[in-house]
C-alpha cells in the first residue's frame, strides 16, 4: 500500500467532527478580529470565495450577512450539508478546491481559514500561487493556519486521525509573498479549541493584499 493510501481522506475528520468542530472554534476572538478587518476593505456586494468553509460559521454567515456574495467549498460533505442549512444566504459546493475551476481575478477576496494543514507543503504552495491569481488587483486574500515546521506527520485532531503539514510563521510569509501577495498585516495568537481532546495550539492570520498591476517601464 503506498503512502498516499495510508493517508486519511481530507473529508473523515471533518465529516466525523461536523458541528463539534464549529463549537470548538467559535471562541476565537482573532478570528473574528480577522473577519472585521476584510470587511472593512470590501466594497458592497463583493464576491469573496471561501475555501474549505466548514460549517458556514463564522466566516460565511459573518460575509454574507453584511450583504456579500460569498461561495463556500469544503470536501467534507457534512460540512456543506451544515453549512447550507445554516448561512442560505451563501452558496455552498462539496468538492476539492484543486479541482474547482477558477478563472483569474474572479473574486474581490479569498479566505483561507485553516483550510491547508492536511495538503502537503508543495500541494499548498501550488494551491495559495492559484488562489492568489484568483484574486482581482487590489483586492484581499485572508490565511490563517498553525505555523508549525511539520511535514506529512501523523497527529490526532480533537479525536480523529489526520495528517497535517504546514510552515513555519516566516516560511508561511515568504510563501504568500512568492506568490504575489503582499503581506499587510500578520497577527499570533495561542487558542485552545473548547474540546475535550483539544490542546493549545499556535494560529497565525495573515492578511493579505494582490497588488494593483503597474505599467511597465517605457
Amino acid at each position: 500500500m503506498t503512502d498516499d493510501q495510508h493517508r486519511p481522506h481530507p473529508a473523515a475528520a471533518f465529516d466525523a467532527l461536523g458541528a463539534e468542530y464549529e463549537k470548538a472554534f467559535a471562541g476565537s476572538r482573532t478570528h473574528r478580529h480577522s473577519l472585521e478587518w476584510l470587511l472593512g476593505r470590501l466594497a458592497p456586494g463583493s464576491r469573496v470565495l471561501d475555501v474549505g468553509s466548514g460549517t458556514g460559521r463564522p466566516t460565511a454567515e459573518t460575509l454574507a450577512a453584511a450583504g456579500h456574495d460569498v461561495l463556500g467549498v469544503d470536501v467534507s460533505p457534512v460540512m456543506v450539508e451544515l453549512a447550507a442549512r445554516q448561512v442560505p444566504g451563501a452558496a455552498f459546493r462539496c468538492a476539492d478546491i484543486r479541482e474547482v475551476p477558477l478563472e483569474e481575478a474572479s473574486f474581490d477576496a479569498v479566505c483561507v481559514y485553516f483550510s491547508l494543514l492536511q495538503l502537503d507543503r508543495r500541494e499548498q504552495r501550488a494551491l495559495v500561487g492559484r488562489l492568489a491569481r484568483v484574486v482581482r488587483p487590489g483586492g484581499h486574500l485572508v490565511l490563517a493556519t498553525v505555523p508549525l515546521d511539520v511535514a506529512d506527520v501523523d497527529a490526532t485532531f480533537m479525536g480523529q486521525p489526520v495528517r497535517v503539514s504546514s510552515f513555519t510563521g516566516q516560511a508561511l510569509t515568504a510563501l504568500t509573498e512568492e506568490a504575489g501577495l503582499e503581506v499587510l498585516e500578520e497577527e499570533a495568537t495561542l487558542f485552545t479549541p473548547a474540546h475535550p481532546d483539544a490542546r493549545p495550539e499556535p494560529h497565525l492570520f495573515l492578511h493579505c493584499r494582490r497588488p494593483l498591476a503597474t505599467a511597465p517601464d517605457a
